[in-house]
């Protein structure tokens, strides 16, 4: 079988909504898939994929690394020993995939397809600008519209929806049902208050919901302030395997838009999405599972892409209550919408 890169070099939830585009490509190829290091650990959850590789990009990273020659050479020896035929890039709206369809070009890779609304020159084979693909396209559907273009449609029994691979249940898992918090993410803007998630556990154990909240190594102070004495901490307690199984566990997640809240709905777990309007819902809601998306569309951030939130108290997020959430959480519960793709 040909031998197929699919590069989507950006973070974990990214990666996730990737996974469509991935399988379209594994039902005719073997998928070489090439992430950054914030996307690797879910790379191998992802069906179809044979080979994974990993590489820190210098223009899209962020924080990004030093666009060195030993850097770049390491790129150049990764792609050589992986024996390419053609390659997808998949990217953002905001990010060139020309760096590395040159890069491709130079270890010899002959047919390349990508979005770039640069002029591509004898970069790629295959090219789809906005005018193909309209930037309010979620980025599951611009994903399998790329590896369309290259000649690898979405197979009609595949249902088109972001999926993990099965993961072993853990000790991490609680018995019974519970709710998952999750508060954090990387980008402040993108959090809801901790005073605020810290009153929706202590309002969720009050109407009988068993509470774990989630977090990773660097957000332990936040879980454990967020848990309080009515939730489970379980800040820093599991990899992402772990987190997997607990989020797959869960009778609801509530989460802000970061990777946590991609991987609940991709295994089919319902997601109050706390959504900051710096990057469109339409575009980077979670899918796969039912959501609710909170949080104010129109704020004046919206669009900005700002990582700090730009405006005084945070009002897209702030000004959702607890008592929206738990309406939420019930909801989404009440309905056994677990099932449910949207």
């Amino acid at each position: 079988m040909r031998r197929v890169l699919v590069a989507r070099l950006d973070s974990l939830g990214d990666v996730v909504l990737s996974g469509p585009a991935i399988r379209a490509v594994a039902a005719k190829a073997e998928v070489v898939l090439l992430t950054g290091p914030r996307g690797a650990a879910v790379a191998t959850m992802l069906p179809g994929v044979t080979e994974h590789l990993v590489w820190d990009c210098p223009w899209i990273a962020n924080p990004a690394p030093a666009a060195t020659p030993r850097h770049v050479r390491r790129l150049e020896r990764l792609l050589d020993h992986a024996g390419i035929d053609e390659a997808i890039i998949l990217t953002s709206f905001h990010q060139s995939a020309l760096p590395l369809a040159f890069e491709l070009r130079l270890t010899g890779v002959p047919r390349i397809t990508a979005l770039s609304e640069d002029y591509p020159g004898s970069l790629l084979d295959v090219r789809l600008t906005s005018r193909d693909l309209p930037w309010k396209l979620h980025e599951v559907d611009r994903a399998l519209g790329i590896a369309a273009a290259a000649g690898f449609p979405r197979p009609a029994d595949d249902d088109g929806l972001p999926a993990l691979l099965p993961q072993p249940r853990t000790s991490a898992r609680p018995s019974g049902e519970y709710v998952v918090v999750h508060p954090g993410a990387d980008a402040p803007a993108r959090t809801w208050p901790a005073e605020h998630a810290a009153q929706l556990v202590s309002m969720l154990a009050a109407e009988g919901f068993r509470v774990v909240v989630t977090g990773n190594d660097d957000e332990r102070e936040l879980t454990a302030r967020v848990a309080g004495s009515h939730g489970i901490d379980a800040g820093g307690a599991t990899d992402l395997r772990g987190l997997v199984d607990l989020l797959a566990g869960a009778s609801a997640v509530v989460a802000g838009n970061t990777g946590p809240a991609h991987v609940a709905a991709a295994v089919r777990t319902p997601v109050v999405s706390l959504f900051s309007p710096v990057v469109a819902a339409g575009t980077w809601a979670p899918r796969g599972s039912a959501v609710e998306v909170l949080g104010d569309q129109s704020a004046a951030c919206a669009g900005s892409r700002a990582r700090i939130c730009p405006l005084p108290g945070h009002p897209c997020l702030a000004g959702v209550t607890p008592h929206e959430v738990l309406r939420a959480v019930e909801r989404l519960v009440s309905h056994n919408t677990k099932a449910v793709p949207v």
